[in-house]
């Protein structure tokens, strides 16, 4: 959920509980928070929902001023902050579909993915009709190779909208990871003769050239990203497995030497290192 709309939520909670019962102080500094955020503050804003918290701890709206927390938190990279923010506004709403959205997607963030799909699948049994929710865990059982159940979950989107983007999406990267090199192909080709401009588009085309040994068209996706986006650590690792197959070592190392330098993981990068001197 946007920040424009957890405030609205959250203003609408001030009227209702916080006239004559709170005090102006708690409104303020919720108010405070928001001036922050436009201004880009994240740690006054994180600060200034912590005083309010602190001036009004049984107040009913904190469930919607943690979750807001948890997210300032997140921005900054404060991952155990905004879990135990998310986590403990669950505990007054167990079954808040918005903070369980949220909470999942930080468990992605942590690489906690058994974590993220115990929150997508108690959010589906409160939300079955949420097709984001019904995506990330059809993507997560793909992380998992429970192919039958991430195609279950897409099937879903499908029923529901038979035009879906995300939903077509999924069953690439589905047909992809079994091995449904030409499926997947047709399905990524649709969807870029549609939505020319949807970048992850062209970086899950081109890895599933790269895997049917078709570097060329793996490298001519890629070339494209670089030009039209800021690459990110995955984008240089698969330039640099590309590179690689084709026997450009030199020009492999820099990609995996830089991916590790922008945080991806060090042991990957290590073992690919090896494999290109």
């Amino acid at each position: 959920m946007s920040f424009s709309r957890l405030r609205i939520m959250i203003l609408k909670i001030l009227l209702l509980w916080g006239g004559s019962l709170y005090g102006q102080t708690y409104e303020e500094l919720v108010g405070k928070s928001y001036d922050y955020l436009e201004n880009n503050d994240l740690l006054a804003a994180e600060m200034s929902l912590k005083e309010a918290l602190r001036a009004e701890p049984a107040n009913p709206g904190n469930y919607a001023l943690l979750t807001n927390l948890g997210t300032i938190q997140r921005r900054q990279g404060k991952l155990d902050e905004a879990l135990l923010s998310y986590t403990t506004a669950l505990n007054r709403f167990p079954q808040n579909v918005m903070i369980l959205e949220n909470r999942a997607a930080l468990y992605i963030e942590m690489n906690e993915p058994d974590k993220a799909l115990n929150d997508y699948s108690l959010l589906l049994l409160s939300d079955s009709l949420n097709q984001d929710a019904l995506y990330n865990r059809g993507m997560l059982y793909i992380q998992k190779k429970n192919f039958l159940w991430a195609e279950h979950d897409f099937n879903k989107i499908l029923e529901l909208n038979e035009t879906t983007f995300y939903g077509r999406l999924g069953y690439a990267v589905l047909e992809k990871m079994r091995g449904n090199y030409d499926e997947s192909e047709r399905i990524y080709n649709y969807l870029i003769e549609k939505m020319p401009r949807e970048w992850q588009l062209y970086k899950g085309r081109a890895e599933l050239y790269f895997f049917m040994n078709k570097n060329g068209r793996a490298m001519a996706d890629v070339n494209r990203l670089f030009l039209e986006t800021v690459p990110d650590a995955e984008l240089f690792v698969l330039r640099g497995r590309i590179r690689l197959a084709q026997n450009d070592r030199s020009s492999a190392r820099k990609d995996f030497l830089k991916a590790k330098e922008m945080g991806y993981s060090a042991q990957v990068v290590d073992e690919l290192l090896r494999l290109s001197r």
